[in-house]
């Protein structure tokens, strides 16, 4: 289990637990019940790299 910080544009901070094997479209939906948008909506970013939903939290 990790914890993952996340940060919106508007400056608010999100804390999300998640296992290691889930993938980032898991996360999404994670993210979409404790923020209230739409996990298509979504777009997480690791510096310059848009995330794709079928990649796993380990990679």
């Amino acid at each position: 289990m990790i914890e993952i910080i996340l940060n919106d544009r508007l400056g608010k901070k999100i804390r999300v637990k998640a296992d290691k094997n889930d993938t980032v479209g898991m996360l999404k939906q994670l993210i979409a019940l404790q923020t209230g948008t739409r996990p298509e909506r979504i777009v997480l970013k690791k510096w310059h790299n848009v995330l794709r939903n079928h990649i796993t939290l380990d990679d």
